[in-house]
């Protein structure tokens, strides 16, 4: 037994010793990096927050990733209900389409929009009788954080309503309860654990955002800058302190809205 233990425990050992020093290399060294170096101006890289172009950078960022997630949070919820408990022509077209953003590069996605939206853009007379600016504007930026945040919550729901089957919903059915009290006693409360999961995926990927962003907002100062793209242009200038603030507040609130979610998704799962 012990020999066999030995056998058994050696290769062990070893796996869990490459995956440590994948994560080291991959995510703990270079987060090391980031500390070090806003430690070495700390006053300089707090400055920085203080300065006008970094706090609307910061405010535009938050309120991206905001509007996006309850966008996607109520589209990913009936997009996955849709495609879990309908039958229907297209249904796996419908899937595909929802997982593109995937494959797709953010600023090719960006590309896409402009041509949509641009001065010569396909919709632009549509959107010039509205007198709404999309591209260089909050709206185009919007529009393509949505587009790259689209999967997440859909297909975390979907693969939880998939293990949880249709069981307890045509119980309640056969009570007497309507669409809307299934739904909202027994189906919300069961998919809440995928809908956080989602939604920490949504918010993190929100916030770290720069190609699509970079290509429909163009990055104006004062006008359409978000946190990375401002983190570019001081990596650009020279000014380390002014990137590691940055860089330091984003790395945070992404931690923050995965800690939150991943407490939302463990209480909802007892």
């Amino acid at each position: 037994m012990a020999e066999a233990k030995r056998k058994h425990g050696f290769p062990r050992v070893w796996l869990v010793a490459a995956v440590a020093i994948y994560m080291l290399a991959v995510v703990a060294l270079p987060l090391g990096a980031l500390v070090a170096g806003a430690a070495d101006d700390i006053g300089a890289t707090f400055a920085t927050l203080g300065h006008p172009e970094a706090r609307g950078a910061l405010f535009r960022t938050l309120a991206l990733a905001t509007t996006a997630l309850v966008i996607d949070v109520i589209f990913g919820v009936v997009a996955a209900i849709v495609l879990v408990r309908d039958r229907f022509f297209g249904r796996r077209l419908l899937g595909w389409i929802i997982d593109m953003p995937l494959a797709m590069s953010p600023v090719m996605i960006g590309v896409a929009f402009f041509v949509l939206f641009g001065r010569q853009g396909w919709l632009q007379p549509i959107v010039a009788a509205t007198g709404i600016d999309v591209v260089f504007a909050f709206p185009g930026m919007l529009l393509v954080t949505v587009f790259v945040t689209l999967p997440f919550v859909a297909r975390e729901t979907q693969l939880l309503l998939q293990e949880l089957g249709s069981s307890e919903e045509e119980a309640a059915a056969t009570l007497g309860a309507n669409r809307w009290q299934t739904f909202r006693m027994i189906t919300l409360p069961n998919i809440l654990p995928g809908v956080a999961s989602g939604a920490a995926l949504v918010v993190a990927r929100a916030l770290g955002e720069f190609g699509a962003v970079l290509v429909i907002g163009g990055a104006i100062s004062g006008r359409t800058d978000t946190a990375t793209t401002f983190v570019y242009h001081a990596v650009e200038e020279r000014q380390p302190a002014a990137a590691y603030g940055i860089s330091i507040v984003l790395v945070a609130l992404s931690l923050a809205a995965l800690a939150a979610f991943a407490i939302v998704h463990n209480r909802t799962r007892r």
